[in-house]
């Protein structure tokens, strides 16, 4: 993984932990994990911290193969058009923006790897957001960096069910992916 990543990872560079997982017959899909956790504390003094876990590992991971699923199966569903062109598309087999799911995010050949969680969500929240008809949001808010702010105009499908054209910053809505 370390050599499939060069964002993470500069030419010979390696993480500074091990992981080491073994095959215990006699506990079956339960899954026990001890991890230790190390920081610096006051006058040069360590403080380490040991979590023993156990848990069901394919219980944990059924509610995120189910997404994996359902999310796979709307894509093959999706079919979409750039402006000016008369064929539909759908989406590369590489479901790249899934790696929000994953450990390591996959993507086509010569496309950049994000690895930033909240970017992966915001990209799945954006094709959904695509798909019954509104605007992408995105997280630059130029309209509110302007030098007169009392000219801010914020378009309705923004504005989650009022009917107002005009807003101040005080009205803004928690429901999108800022918060």
């Amino acid at each position: 993984m370390v050599n499939s990543n060069r964002i993470l990872y500069n030419q010979g560079e390696t993480p500074d932990h091990c992981v080491v997982i073994k095959y215990v017959p006699h506990v079956g899909d339960s899954k026990r994990a001890m991890d230790e956790y190390t920081s610096e504390i006051m006058m040069g003094g360590t403080n380490t911290l040991v979590i023993h876990n156990t848990c069901e590992d394919s219980l944990l991971a059924s509610p995120l193969i189910i997404d994996l699923i359902v999310l796979a199966e709307l894509c093959e569903r999706i079919q979409f058009k750039v402006e000016n062109e008369t064929q539909f598309q759908k989406f590369n087999s590489v479901l790249s923006f899934l790696s929000y799911m994953c450990k390591a995010p996959l993507v086509p050949r010569g496309t950049p790897v994000i690895n930033s969680l909240f970017r992966q969500r915001c990209c799945i929240e954006n094709i959904l957001r695509a798909c019954i008809g509104l605007a992408p949001i995105n997280h630059m808010l130029l309209e509110y960096k302007i030098q007169r702010p009392e000219t801010i105009t914020v378009p309705t499908t923004l504005v989650s069910g009022k009917n107002k054209e005009n807003r101040k910053e005080s009205d803004s809505d928690d429901t999108d992916c800022e918060k």
